[in-house]
């Protein structure tokens, strides 16, 4: 396949924008070569037969256009002939799209406006076009105005696509409004709160004080509005193919919803995305006696003394560290042996023992019970067959969520649901319904933002183009906002062995990692899980002050096979969190406490 590449400095001219009509021109050898410049034609003209024995073998690849040698260069074959390309799957899947669009391209035969199209989600219509779907009023359309609807919208969008949406409530979903970013930036306060009488440097006065709740809630909410506004409904209004009927839908056919107001609206796909809510387990007396969720509790009007917290997984954690930092008095019940059960058994029984030092009364293994209330609650478990009970003024629950799927239809329009109420989904997230689509929590994936809105994003695109990209989550990481943090992507040294191999594992406390001990922080380790035959990594999982910060290294070792070797050859920058990556990396070879400073 023939490149439009200059001669002179190797770089793409279609990565440039530049076509055969407007590059700089000189002929050699009875050959015209085109330049990016004509800077680069004139220093060419002085050696020709030096620049093209150094250039003609860069080669560049059609869909993202960047330039690589022969040796970093994959191949695929089409139309009987090898095309060379970066050795993205994307990328190859992209192509294949439309490969008489890409060869002429790169071939300088087709204006480009580059590649930043590719990089936001592949949105060259001229690559993409929606499949035609009828003569309905919208190609596509959105129950539910969470993450995974904005994913869902802004690429049909992209795609030209006619979208509509549907969304009673709130826009934005759970994340902006009750989740993620209310949470974490009440989580930040209470830090700051708890900082001022306990931190680690000598010299400096420790102040005490109670927080004004009120103050920092209406700060939290303040936030909330504004990140609301910008970043869902005025992303909204940045999209005039996309129409918003804020009313509540129910779906009647594969290609049809009937609004609040009874108007029937048509589309050739539907996709799904109504979210999920907090859900509280069947225990004697709670609904009786209410409790507060997740919502709610961050909207109290005051501080309780006291709060009990069923629920040691993500969300239950963070909010019990959050409350107990505001001056609240903790006591977390969790069923399972640990606190945050899925991830590596040493995370969670670290993370136990500091948030007991802060305070925090912690009971693992428990069942609940009953709950009962008469003015403050008391709540009655068992522990290792002995009897035990907890009193405070509030409870919270947090037992996970369900998915949002009745009173919209579903049932009666061919899309099955699981046991927990999820919308059941194939890889390329079509329901049973090969008309509707669904994403996001609503499918039971992941509850994550980012899940959330990829999966809406791909729904968009499968349903549009039909089902060509499927849900890929073998490296997804995962974060919990407590302090330390929590974060991990891949397998545990358990799930590898029960797959039946040995793992290799590497496991550096903070204590070695100098950034660490200048911010007198050494709480937490780095652990990592290596394959044994290939040391490829395969799991990553990380105790830390930030480790939010540092696991999309570890995440994209995971994702394209990098090795112990890629990671300790890297630079890490000195006094970083992110150089105990490298420095878990050398641990599989070498004790590092015998090492300087940056050395090995």
């Amino acid at each position: 396949m023939k490149t439009l590449i200059c001669p002179y400095c190797g770089c793409s001219l279609v990565r440039l924008g530049i076509s055969k009509e407007k590059a700089a021109t000189y002929g050699y050898d009875g050959t015209e070569y085109h330049f990016c410049c004509q800077d680069c034609a004139n220093e060419f003209a002085a050696d020709p037969e030096q620049h093209l024995q150094r250039t003609k073998d860069l080669v560049v690849c059609p869909t993202c256009l960047a330039e690589k040698t022969p040796e970093l260069t994959f191949t695929f074959e089409y139309a009987g002939q090898e095309v060379p390309y970066c050795g993205c799957p994307y990328c190859r899947e992209v192509f294949l799209k439309a490969p008489d669009y890409y060869i002429k391209r790169l071939e300088g035969t087709e204006a480009t406006e580059g590649v930043g199209d590719f990089i936001r989600g592949g949105s060259d219509r001229d690559a993409i076009t929606p499949i035609s779907r009828g003569d309905g009023d919208f190609d596509l359309l959105i129950v539910g105005g969470g993450s995974a609807g904005f994913g869902a919208a802004i690429k049909g969008a992209e795609l030209g696509a006619r979208v509509a949406m549907a969304e009673l409530g709130t826009l934005g979903g759970t994340c902006v409004n009750v989740g993620c970013v209310p949470s974490k930036t009440l989580i930040r306060a209470a830090e700051a709160n708890h900082r001022r009488t306990h931190h680690p440097f000598e010299g400096i006065a420790a102040t005490n004080g109670q927080p004004d709740w009120p103050v920092v809630r209406d700060h939290k909410d303040a936030l909330v509005t504004g990140m609301r506004e910008t970043k869902y409904r005025d992303v909204l209004r940045s999209y005039e193919a996309v129409t918003l009927f804020e009313q509540r839908a129910t779906v009647t056919s594969g290609n049809s919803i009937t609004l609040a107001d009874g108007r029937q609206i048509t589309a050739g796909k539907l996709v799904i995305t109504t979210g999920a809510s907090p859900w509280a387990a069947p225990i004697p007396g709670l609904a009786e006696a209410g409790y507060l969720d997740s919502t709610t509790a961050m909207a109290l009007d005051t501080l309780p003394s006291s709060l009990i917290v069923i629920g040691a997984s993500a969300v239950g954690l963070e909010l019990a560290q959050m409350f107990l930092r505001l001056g609240v008095q903790v006591t977390l019940l969790e069923a399972l042996p640990r606190i945050v059960p899925v991830e590596d058994p040493a995370i969670g029984n670290a993370l136990a023992e500091y948030l007991a030092a802060e305070g925090m009364e912690i009971h693992v293994g428990v069942t609940i019970e009953a709950v009962e209330r008469n003015g403050s609650y008391t709540v009655r478990f068992s522990q290792d067959d002995r009897a035990s009970t907890a009193t405070a003024e509030q409870l919270l629950v947090a037992t996970g969520r369900r998915a949002n799927t009745v009173g919209f239809g579903l049932d009666d329009v061919g899309v099955t649901l699981g046991k927990r109420g999820e919308v059941v989904v194939n890889e390329y997230l079509q329901t049973a319904n090969p008309d509707i689509y669904a994403a996001g929590d609503v499918t039971g994936e992941p509850m994550f933002v980012y899940v959330a809105a990829y999966g809406g994003t791909t729904a968009a695109e499968n349903a549009l183009t039909g089902n060509t990209r499927p849900l890929d989550l073998t490296a997804l990481p995962k974060v919990t906002f407590t302090d330390p943090q929590v974060a991990s992507v891949g397998f545990t040294e358990e799930e590898i062995r029960y797959q039946g191999a040995e793992p290799l594992t590497a496991e550096l406390p903070l204590e070695h990692v100098p950034r660490a001990l200048a911010a007198r922080d050494t709480r937490g380790f780095v652990k990592l899980v290596a394959d044994a035959g290939t040391r490829k990594i395969v799991g990553a999982h990380i105790l830390a002050s930030e480790a939010g910060e540092m696991i999309t290294e570890l995440a994209l070792a995971v994702q394209f096979g990098l090795t112990i070797e890629n990671l300790t050859s890297a630079f890490h920058p000195y006094l970083t969190l992110s150089e105990g990556i490298k420095l878990a990396a050398q641990t599989f070879d070498k004790d590092v406490s015998k090492l300087s400073c940056c050395a090995g």
